[in-house]
Protein backbone atom coordinates (compact mmCIF):
# COMPACT_ATOMS: atom_id res chain seq x y z
CA UNK A 1 0.00 0.00 0.00
CA UNK A 2 2.94 2.57 1.05
CA UNK A 3 4.68 1.50 -2.51
CA UNK A 4 5.26 4.77 -4.80
CA UNK A 5 6.10 4.82 -8.21
CA UNK A 6 8.35 7.14 -10.03
CA UNK A 7 5.74 8.47 -12.77
CA UNK A 8 8.56 9.25 -15.02
CA UNK A 9 10.38 5.85 -15.00
CA UNK A 10 7.09 3.53 -14.81
CA UNK A 11 7.95 -0.32 -15.17
CA UNK A 12 5.32 -3.06 -16.15
CA UNK A 13 6.29 -4.52 -13.00
CA UNK A 14 5.17 -1.74 -11.15
CA UNK A 15 1.96 -1.16 -13.87
CA UNK A 16 1.27 -4.49 -12.11
CA UNK A 17 0.89 -3.81 -9.03
CA UNK A 18 -0.82 -0.49 -9.44
CA UNK A 19 -3.32 -2.81 -11.63
CA UNK A 20 -3.40 -5.52 -8.56
CA UNK A 21 -4.11 -2.95 -5.53
CA UNK A 22 -7.01 -1.36 -8.37
CA UNK A 23 -8.18 -4.81 -8.56
CA UNK A 24 -9.62 -4.79 -4.87
CA UNK A 25 -11.26 -1.08 -4.94
CA UNK A 26 -14.70 -2.59 -5.48
CA UNK A 27 -14.72 -4.87 -2.92
CA UNK A 28 -16.96 -3.55 0.12
CA UNK A 29 -18.01 -0.42 -1.77
CA UNK A 30 -20.97 1.10 -0.97
CA UNK A 31 -21.14 2.94 -4.40
CA UNK A 32 -19.49 3.59 -7.65
CA UNK A 33 -18.18 6.90 -6.43
CA UNK A 34 -16.80 5.44 -3.43
CA UNK A 35 -14.75 3.11 -6.47
CA UNK A 36 -13.83 6.34 -8.24
CA UNK A 37 -12.87 8.33 -5.32
CA UNK A 38 -10.36 5.99 -3.99
CA UNK A 39 -9.34 4.99 -7.65
CA UNK A 40 -8.20 8.83 -7.85
CA UNK A 41 -6.67 9.43 -3.95
CA UNK A 42 -4.87 6.31 -4.72
CA UNK A 43 -3.07 7.33 -7.73
CA UNK A 44 -2.34 10.73 -6.75
CA UNK A 45 -0.70 9.40 -3.91
CA UNK A 46 1.36 6.56 -5.03
CA UNK A 47 2.40 7.98 -8.62
CA UNK A 48 5.50 10.59 -7.35
CA UNK A 49 7.61 12.81 -8.75
CA UNK A 50 11.51 11.29 -7.78
CA UNK A 51 12.86 14.79 -7.60
CA UNK A 52 10.61 16.08 -4.40
CA UNK A 53 8.70 12.98 -3.37
CA UNK A 54 5.64 14.56 -3.59
CA UNK A 55 2.88 13.95 -5.92
CA UNK A 56 3.84 13.83 -9.50
CA UNK A 57 0.21 14.56 -10.28
CA UNK A 58 -1.15 17.57 -9.30
CA UNK A 59 -5.05 16.46 -10.33
CA UNK A 60 -6.40 13.30 -10.93
CA UNK A 61 -10.14 12.87 -12.23
CA UNK A 62 -12.16 9.86 -13.02
CA UNK A 63 -15.08 10.42 -15.60
CA UNK A 64 -17.81 8.07 -16.86
CA UNK A 65 -20.63 8.93 -19.34
CA UNK A 66 -24.45 8.61 -17.62
CA UNK A 67 -27.63 8.91 -19.78
CA UNK A 68 -28.80 12.01 -18.61
CA UNK A 69 -32.68 10.70 -17.27
CA UNK A 70 -30.56 8.69 -14.78
CA UNK A 71 -28.24 11.47 -13.10
CA UNK A 72 -29.53 13.19 -9.80
CA UNK A 73 -31.18 16.29 -10.16
CA UNK A 74 -28.09 18.80 -9.39
CA UNK A 75 -26.04 16.86 -12.57
CA UNK A 76 -28.36 17.65 -14.68
CA UNK A 77 -29.07 21.38 -13.75
CA UNK A 78 -24.96 21.20 -14.65
CA UNK A 79 -25.31 19.32 -17.59
CA UNK A 80 -28.21 21.87 -18.99
CA UNK A 81 -25.99 24.85 -17.80
CA UNK A 82 -23.69 23.63 -20.60
CA UNK A 83 -26.53 22.92 -23.60
CA UNK A 84 -26.06 25.86 -26.06
CA UNK A 85 -29.32 25.30 -27.45
CA UNK A 86 -30.89 28.62 -26.20
CA UNK A 87 -34.63 27.54 -23.82
CA UNK A 88 -33.41 24.00 -23.47
CA UNK A 89 -35.94 23.09 -21.12
CA UNK A 90 -35.97 19.48 -18.57
CA UNK A 91 -38.76 18.12 -20.24
CA UNK A 92 -37.22 18.65 -24.09
CA UNK A 93 -33.83 16.85 -23.29
CA UNK A 94 -33.53 13.66 -24.39
CA UNK A 95 -33.39 10.64 -21.15
CA UNK A 96 -31.00 8.88 -23.02
CA UNK A 97 -28.75 11.80 -23.87
CA UNK A 98 -24.99 10.60 -22.60
CA UNK A 99 -23.72 13.09 -20.12
CA UNK A 100 -19.33 12.84 -19.36
CA UNK A 101 -19.82 12.96 -15.70
CA UNK A 102 -17.49 13.21 -12.87
CA UNK A 103 -17.52 11.00 -10.07
CA UNK A 104 -14.19 11.76 -8.37
CA UNK A 105 -11.35 14.11 -8.46
CA UNK A 106 -8.15 14.26 -6.71
CA UNK A 107 -5.68 17.56 -6.46
CA UNK A 108 -3.57 20.18 -5.20
CA UNK A 109 -6.45 22.63 -4.20
CA UNK A 110 -9.18 21.76 -2.01
CA UNK A 111 -11.65 22.45 -4.80
CA UNK A 112 -9.95 20.15 -6.42
CA UNK A 113 -11.02 17.38 -4.06
CA UNK A 114 -14.51 17.93 -4.64
CA UNK A 115 -16.42 16.76 -7.58
CA UNK A 116 -18.99 19.13 -6.70
CA UNK A 117 -16.77 22.50 -6.27
CA UNK A 118 -15.93 21.74 -10.24
CA UNK A 119 -16.80 24.60 -12.85
CA UNK A 120 -17.91 23.51 -16.37
CA UNK A 121 -17.09 19.63 -15.77
CA UNK A 122 -19.73 18.15 -13.65
CA UNK A 123 -21.74 16.54 -16.11
CA UNK A 124 -20.84 17.54 -19.98
CA UNK A 125 -23.85 16.83 -22.45
CA UNK A 126 -22.40 15.05 -25.52
CA UNK A 127 -25.80 15.71 -27.07
CA UNK A 128 -24.22 14.44 -30.52
CA UNK A 129 -20.87 13.63 -32.49
CA UNK A 130 -20.91 17.59 -33.66
CA UNK A 131 -21.11 18.80 -29.88
CA UNK A 132 -17.76 16.52 -29.08
CA UNK A 133 -15.87 17.66 -31.91
CA UNK A 134 -16.33 20.96 -30.31
CA UNK A 135 -14.41 19.73 -27.14
CA UNK A 136 -10.82 18.70 -28.36
CA UNK A 137 -9.94 17.77 -25.27
CA UNK A 138 -12.73 14.65 -25.37
CA UNK A 139 -12.64 14.23 -29.25
CA UNK A 140 -9.19 13.25 -28.78
CA UNK A 141 -9.42 11.16 -25.74
CA UNK A 142 -12.00 9.09 -27.39
CA UNK A 143 -9.70 8.81 -30.51
CA UNK A 144 -7.04 7.53 -28.33
CA UNK A 145 -9.08 4.92 -27.17
CA UNK A 146 -9.20 3.57 -30.45
CA UNK A 147 -13.13 4.54 -30.19
CA UNK A 148 -15.44 5.71 -32.55
CA UNK A 149 -17.17 9.56 -30.97
CA UNK A 150 -20.72 7.52 -32.23
CA UNK A 151 -20.01 4.85 -30.23
CA UNK A 152 -19.97 6.42 -27.25
CA UNK A 153 -22.68 9.09 -27.69
CA UNK A 154 -24.95 6.88 -28.88
CA UNK A 155 -23.74 2.83 -27.90
CA UNK A 156 -25.07 0.34 -30.29
CA UNK A 157 -26.68 -2.65 -28.30
CA UNK A 158 -25.47 -4.88 -30.79
CA UNK A 159 -21.82 -4.08 -30.95
CA UNK A 160 -21.55 -3.81 -26.98
CA UNK A 161 -19.74 -6.71 -26.10
CA UNK A 162 -17.26 -6.06 -29.04
CA UNK A 163 -16.47 -2.75 -27.61
CA UNK A 164 -16.73 -3.96 -24.04
CA UNK A 165 -13.64 -6.18 -24.97
CA UNK A 166 -11.74 -3.65 -26.87
CA UNK A 167 -8.38 -2.98 -25.17
CA UNK A 168 -8.24 0.64 -25.13
CA UNK A 169 -5.11 2.36 -25.68
CA UNK A 170 -4.13 5.11 -23.93
CA UNK A 171 -4.89 8.92 -23.86
CA UNK A 172 -1.37 11.07 -24.20
CA UNK A 173 -0.32 14.60 -24.37
CA UNK A 174 3.49 14.73 -23.75
CA UNK A 175 3.49 18.30 -23.52
CA UNK A 176 0.88 19.70 -22.11
CA UNK A 177 1.87 23.52 -22.63
CA UNK A 178 0.51 25.02 -25.88
CA UNK A 179 -1.65 22.00 -26.37
CA UNK A 180 -4.73 22.10 -28.40
CA UNK A 181 -6.07 19.54 -26.68
CA UNK A 182 -5.58 20.76 -23.59
CA UNK A 183 -7.69 23.34 -21.81
CA UNK A 184 -7.17 26.19 -19.58
CA UNK A 185 -3.82 26.88 -20.20
CA UNK A 186 -3.55 29.96 -17.99
CA UNK A 187 -5.35 29.33 -15.46
CA UNK A 188 -4.05 25.90 -15.10
CA UNK A 189 -1.43 24.30 -17.31
CA UNK A 190 0.74 27.24 -16.79
CA UNK A 191 0.57 27.80 -13.26
CA UNK A 192 0.43 24.68 -12.26
CA UNK A 193 3.55 23.57 -13.82
CA UNK A 194 1.50 20.67 -15.98
CA UNK A 195 3.92 18.98 -17.95
CA UNK A 196 2.08 15.64 -19.43
CA UNK A 197 -1.78 14.27 -19.37
CA UNK A 198 -2.27 10.96 -19.38
CA UNK A 199 -5.78 8.86 -19.39
CA UNK A 200 -6.51 5.30 -19.73
CA UNK A 201 -10.13 3.75 -19.18
CA UNK A 202 -12.81 1.84 -21.68
CA UNK A 203 -16.27 0.90 -22.03
CA UNK A 204 -18.27 -1.46 -19.44
CA UNK A 205 -20.98 -3.38 -20.27
CA UNK A 206 -23.83 -0.49 -19.79
CA UNK A 207 -22.59 0.81 -23.30
CA UNK A 208 -20.52 3.66 -20.71
CA UNK A 209 -17.38 4.97 -21.16
CA UNK A 210 -15.09 5.26 -18.00
CA UNK A 211 -11.76 7.39 -18.32
CA UNK A 212 -9.29 8.34 -15.56
CA UNK A 213 -7.43 11.18 -16.53
CA UNK A 214 -3.94 12.16 -14.68
CA UNK A 215 -2.65 15.75 -15.32
CA UNK A 216 1.36 15.42 -14.36
CA UNK A 217 4.02 18.16 -12.99
CA UNK A 218 7.07 15.75 -14.42
CA UNK A 219 7.18 14.63 -18.27
CA UNK A 220 5.81 11.26 -18.86
CA UNK A 221 7.76 9.30 -21.50
CA UNK A 222 5.71 7.58 -24.38
CA UNK A 223 7.22 4.21 -22.85
CA UNK A 224 5.53 4.97 -19.34
CA UNK A 225 1.92 6.17 -20.79
CA UNK A 226 2.03 3.21 -23.16
CA UNK A 227 2.11 0.51 -19.84
CA UNK A 228 -0.98 2.22 -18.68
CA UNK A 229 -3.27 0.37 -21.56
CA UNK A 230 -3.07 -2.76 -18.89
CA UNK A 231 -5.32 -1.25 -16.46
CA UNK A 232 -9.02 -0.32 -17.40
CA UNK A 233 -9.19 -4.15 -17.24
CA UNK A 234 -8.15 -3.72 -13.53
CA UNK A 235 -10.03 -1.21 -12.98
CA UNK A 236 -13.32 -2.69 -14.66
CA UNK A 237 -12.93 -5.63 -12.51
CA UNK A 238 -13.42 -3.32 -9.65
CA UNK A 239 -16.31 -1.16 -11.07
CA UNK A 240 -18.74 -4.59 -12.08
CA UNK A 241 -19.66 -4.93 -8.39
CA UNK A 242 -20.40 -1.28 -7.89
CA UNK A 243 -22.63 -1.23 -10.50
CA UNK A 244 -24.89 -2.76 -8.76
CA UNK A 245 -24.81 -0.30 -6.08
CA UNK A 246 -25.95 3.25 -6.18
CA UNK A 247 -23.79 5.38 -8.27
CA UNK A 248 -23.73 8.31 -5.55
CA UNK A 249 -22.57 8.38 -2.64
CA UNK A 250 -25.50 8.64 0.11
CA UNK A 251 -28.09 9.03 -2.94
CA UNK A 252 -30.07 5.97 -3.85
CA UNK A 253 -29.92 4.51 -7.45
CA UNK A 254 -31.79 6.76 -10.17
Amino acid sequence: RNATYDLTLLTLQDVTKIGIHLRTLGKNSDSLETVALQCVKYLREQLVDPQTGESACALARFFKTHDYGKLPEDLQASARDLLTSPGATPSSIDPAMKCLTLMATAGELSDWCDRKASKGHQAIPLTSEKAVESIPMIAQLIRSFDLDISSVVAPDPDLLIELERKTCNVFYIQKALGSEYIPAQSEFVAPFGIQSVVGFGGMLPTGDLFSVILFSKVAVAESAARLLKTLPLSLKMAMMPALKKPTFLALQPA
